[in-house]
């Protein structure tokens, strides 16, 4: 498939509420098509929401989401499916089932009650383990797999699916640091590769530089700031947005912005 490289998925006057209060209000976003987006901000204020909006799981207030130019919601739901795939925080497998299984529920988008398991599904199954270094625990059931090993198979699951976005909610939580860059690690060379859009909910500050093009930082449900990772990540950001005191450095190994928190007992001199 080719993927798109140009601005592909965008929010204008986006609102989201929950039992009456408000989430996310007014939200005009556009995602860089072919980058890395990161969404950050502290916790309730509407991260998942909006990646939740922007694959159409949630149905918004007010406002529109537009892929490719069209009203997500006047899309057929496998064309949006064929084009815009997500992970959710914290899936679960049903038990048994093996890593090939998994993967192959990607090609569920493309199956239809009168067409059967194509080349092409094989195809994309097969590519979707080699890109994920899955191929040798393909028949694996997933229960039997480590932390990192099992969210390389949900996101093997996404790549089967052949989709030109990618969102991702916390794709590193409950991870260890190794398989927290092993996850990023993945993303960062598909989006190399393939030139993928990628958006994705992290909580760490440090990784979010490091491994996306582009910040979105939000604060009670509205964007505070909107960037590249040197535009959004500064001291005063991070003391409005997290209400913590801290000095940006530069990161020694690849130069991108190093957030370096002050706490009580900690002052700089």
């Amino acid at each position: 498939m080719p993927f798109h490289s140009t601005n592909c998925l965008e929010t204008q006057r986006l609102s989201f509420a929950y039992d009456g209060k408000p989430v996310l209000k007014h939200l005009d976003l556009v995602i860089p098509g072919g980058k890395i987006t990161a969404l950050v901000g502290p916790n309730g204020c509407g991260k998942s929401t909006l990646l939740k909006g922007l694959a159409r799981l949630l149905k918004p207030q007010a406002g529109t989401v537009y892929l490719n130019n069209t009203d997500i919601f006047r899309l057929p739901t496998k064309a949006v499916a064929q084009e815009l795939g997500i992970l959710p925080q914290g899936p679960v497998a049903p038990e048994g089932m093996t890593v090939r299984d998994l993967v192959a529920q990607g090609r569920y988008p493309y199956q239809d009650w009168w067409r059967s398991w194509t080349p092409e599904d094989e195809r994309q199954v097969q590519k979707a383990l080699k890109i994920a270094d899955l191929v040798g625990l393909a028949e694996r059931p997933m229960d039997t797999l480590s932390g990192g090993q099992r969210q390389r198979a949900w996101i093997a699951m996404t790549l089967a699916q052949d989709t030109s976005i990618l969102l991702l909610d916390e794709p590193t939580t409950f991870l260890d640091l190794a398989h927290q860059v092993e996850v990023l690690e993945l993303l960062w060379d598909l989006n190399r590769r393939e030139k993928r859009t990628i958006v994705m909910v992290l909580h760490d500050l440090n990784q979010a530089c490091r491994y996306a093009h582009h910040l979105v930082a939000l604060l009670d449900g509205q964007v505070f700031a909107r960037g590249t990772p040197e535009e959004v990540m500064t001291e005063e950001m991070v003391q409005k947005v997290f209400g913590l005191a801290c000095r940006i450095v530069p990161d020694p190994v690849v130069g991108t912005p190093l957030c370096v928190p002050l706490g009580r007992h900690f002052h700089s001199t």
